[in-house]
């Protein structure tokens, strides 16, 4: 580890990053901390990766390789995985970057511009919010909250301290997913009055594991964070934590999220569905598995308009839908598109006439200036919305992923408490139903709350 310095409390940090905001809302400006540089088209922008060991590996790898980008630090409370990466900056990029377990001394570095967040889900909001109150622009992983009240509370986050925030649904930014998109919002296919979200992702149990002690080098306490505290669990911990509730959505919320926010997006949905029904189970491995959350889920919504989205997550044994298994379907009055990664093709009438597809997206193609494909593309958009000073640039601001990522955590709703449940968008709360608005927050554990006020 770098540093050796005294950790801040949580008064001091908020009071520090109170200030900070303060001042970044009187500019405007998109600066450092401490500095008060205004950062320019030309400016090196100084990265924190925070969660380093999966999917925060990539991000490294991503923002790393952006001209005028520097990793210039590190954050995972698996001290193992945080040395052995650092090496690998060093190796891959020439230069050493700083090294913390404590993310809230990373927001309290006055160089760092902005911090990419791939912890696990419980962390997702919390980080954000912090590193908002801290002066940080902030890339975070989907789904961008572990429930609906804590991804309000990062868009609050992100507008009170003038934050860009942007959620890595990266499928935004692929061209080809995009001018699918145009197409269907120009009425390719007519109205566009069903999405179908497939996530077929088979998954062998990962076995139960019995309590055990806390690995050497692993701050168990900052991993379980905002989480009701429980011991150390080999079952519970690095990926497996996706397969608990008190750290993780499931499938319909890992991988789910991607199809989701594409589905969202074809239906030109803007609001919350008034009407879910999610069921399912978690079918074989119960008797040799310790996850929590189901294998196997259907999960169906109702807009107020009338329009639907179906969503189909499998983790056993399956057939593909029209050769997709992750990816979408949308049917519309004239005809229905299928969407698999960055491919897409229409069928058009009853005879499912071949219609326009990815072979002439370019006619299709929305004005963004947008590089790349597939991550690295997003991971540009970010950057490139940081040196303009503009969130409108983004592909995917909070807000837009925030109404994402909450549909999966709807279906869950449902899928827990056993029933079909209405919401109301406006309040975002559950219509007459206490115990389904229970899973919208969390009890928090102190000091890793999110506040009420941001």
């Amino acid at each position: 580890m770098s540093s050796g310095r005294k950790a801040i409390s949580r008064r001091e940090f908020l009071s520090r990053g109170s200030k900070i905001a303060g001042g970044v809302v009187a500019t405007g400006a998109l600066t450092t901390m401490g500095t008060g540089k205004v950062l320019g088209a030309n400016d090196r922008i100084n990265m924190a990766v925070i969660g380093i060991r999966g999917r925060g590996n990539n991000h490294i790898g991503s923002f790393g390789k952006i001209p005028g980008v520097k990793i210039a630090a590190l954050c995972d409370i698996d001290e193992s995985v945080l040395n052995k990466r650092a090496k690998e900056v060093e190796k891959n990029f020439g230069y050493k970057p700083k090294t913390e377990y404590d993310l809230r001394k990373i927001f309290d570095m006055k160089d760092i511009d902005a911090v990419s967040i791939a912890t696990p889900n419980h962390w997702h909001a919390l980080a954000t919010i912090w590193a908002c109150q801290a002066g940080k622009h902030v890339y975070c992983e989907k789904p961008c909250s572990h429930n609906i009240f804590e991804g309000r509370k990062m868009i609050e986050a992100a507008r009170k301290y003038k934050r860009i925030v942007e959620v890595g649904f990266q499928n935004r930014s692929i061209k080809n997913v995009r001018a699918a998109m145009k197409f269907l919002h120009d009425g390719g296919i007519g109205k566009v009055y069903m999405a179908r979200g497939l996530c077929f992702k088979p998954r062998d149990s990962f076995g139960k594991f019995p309590d055990s002690p806390v690995p050497k080098g692993v701050h168990w306490d900052l991993w379980v964070g905002p989480a009701p505290m429980y011991h150390f669990n080999e079952g519970k911990f690095h990926y497996n934590w996706h397969w608990h509730w008190a750290t993780g959505n499931g499938d319909t919320g890992n991988q789910g999220p991607h199809q989701f926010d594409i589905a969202r997006w074809g239906l030109g949905q803007t609001v919350h569905p008034v009407k879910i029904n999610s069921f399912g189970g978690y079918y074989k491995f119960g008797d040799v598995c310790s996850q929590e959350t189901p294998n196997t889920q259907t999960s169906q919504f109702e807009y107020a308009d009338g329009t639907m989205l179906e969503f189909g997550t499998r983790g056993l044994y399956t057939n593909a839908e029209d050769d997709i298994k992750i990816g979408n379907i949308f049917l519309g009055t004239e005809g229905w598109m299928h969407l698999n990664g960055s491919s897409w093709k229409t069928y058009m009438g009853r005879k499912n006439t071949p219609g326009p597809s990815s072979q002439q997206a370019e006619e299709f193609a929305d004005p963004m200036n947008l590089t790349g494909a597939g991550g690295s593309g997003h991971f540009g958009n970010f950057i490139t919305a940081l040196h303009a000073n503009d969130r409108k640039m983004l592909t995917c601001d909070v807000e837009v992923g925030f109404m994402s990522t909450c549909l999966p955590h709807l279906a869950n709703a449902s899928y827990r408490t056993g029933r079909e449940l209405i919401f109301d968008g406006k309040k975002e709360k559950f219509v007459n139903d206490k115990e389904a608005d229970t899973l919208l927050t969390r009890k928090y554990r102190k000091p890793y709350i999110v506040p009420d006020k941001v």
